[in-house]
């Protein structure tokens, strides 16, 4: 299947493209992030013509063995983790930039910070280092401390001047046609609407499927109404394109676009909305749920995108704590199937 929407006006003045990243047993290998920009040829190209901002997590401390969840790294890993982001940076920049060398491109550097918790306690924030091509089209952002994907978020939303992002973890790769300039003029049509506003758009993964009549949503009156009420499918400026929505009773860290400013003021109100090194979705993503349960989904306006009318998937999870790349995949199935093949051997006659 190969994208066809948006190929020819690519969005660029309406969407920032995020990335997070992380330390990952692939590195210093590129094998997720090529895996995410290849998913985005297929079936998103137009993402590749707008602004990217890259987000490069990383750990609190080096251990005996990797705990990534918990910060914890390798010496080995830390080496690795440094060649991955001048790896990553190399391929981003050949990709923005694929007339020019990658790395002879001029970046600008800056500082920041990423301030969390009590602003009595000076201690509650983390330095960021950026840098960005003099066209403002890429950065990075490397914090001198595990920031957490929540705080990752809101740095590069920070640094986003467009009205929308689309933010991207590493390792949720594309697996169907997304109709990226439908959906945002879907959500810039709806910037008026006070009673169907479209803030947050979700793509579908797996557990996501037939989303409108899973028990996420029939065990709750209110959000059966409200699903009644709002899943519809939105028209666009072309008759044959449709954009199918159905309400989404949670705010998803998976692949999302959202209103850059929305984010803002939901998600990051004040400096204590999220805790360092948190996820979105563990903590606002909760208290959303329990607000739209109460009936204030218009706060949050999200949704989440529903082809097939709920049956059919957009991503794949490559679980990045746990993958090693794509040698290392092929190694372990070769040895598998090497495997198997001696199981299955008949055993010489005695």
């Amino acid at each position: 299947m190969s994208a066809q929407d948006g190929a020819a006006t690519p969005p660029t003045d309406l969407v920032t493209l995020i990335i997070t990243t992380s330390p990952t047993p692939s590195a210093p290998s590129t094998d997720l992030i090529s895996n995410i920009l290849s998913s985005f040829k297929l079936h998103c190209p137009a993402l590749l013509s707008c602004r990217i901002i890259v987000v490069f997590d990383t750990y609190d401390r080096i251990g005996e063995c990797m705990r990534l969840k918990k910060g914890q790294i390798t010496a080995e890993g830390a080496r690795a983790v440094e060649l991955y982001k001048l790896n990553i940076k190399d391929l981003i920049l050949k990709e923005w930039y694929p007339e020019e060398k990658g790395a002879s491109r001029v970046l600008v550097h800056g500082q920041a910070l990423a301030e969390f918790g009590s602003p009595c306690l000076v201690e509650n924030h983390v330095a960021l280092s950026t840098s960005q091509t003099d066209d403002g089209r890429v950065a990075f952002i490397e914090p001198a401390a595990r920031l957490g994907f929540g705080l990752a978020v809101r740095s590069a939303l920070r640094m986003a001047e467009t009205p929308y992002v689309w933010v991207q973890q590493h390792d949720w790769p594309l697996v169907r046609d997304i109709p990226l300039g439908s959906l945002l003029e879907v959500m810039q049509a709806s910037e008026g609407d006070s009673a169907v506003p479209v803030k947050y758009i979700c793509l579908p993964a797996i557990r996501m499927l037939s989303y409108a009549t899973s028990a996420h949503v029939e065990q709750f009156p209110t959000l059966r109404t409200l699903t009644a009420e709002l899943k519809r499918d939105f028209k666009t400026s072309r008759p044959e394109v449709v954009v199918p929505l159905t309400p989404l009773f949670f705010w998803h860290d998976k692949p999302h676009i959202a209103s850059t400013a929305h984010y803002l003021a939901r998600v990051f109100p004040t400096r204590l909305a999220i805790a360092r090194g948190d996820f979105i979705e563990d903590s606002i993503g909760q208290r959303a749920r329990t607000q739209m349960k109460d009936g204030n989904w218009v706060k949050w306006a999200c949704w989440l995108y529903c082809p097939g009318d709920g049956r059919e998937v957009c991503l794949q999870h490559r679980h990045g704590r746990k993958w090693r790349g794509v040698e290392a995949e092929m190694q372990e199935k070769a040895m598998f199937l090497e495997m198997r093949s001696k199981q299955s051997s008949p055993l010489p006659a005695p």
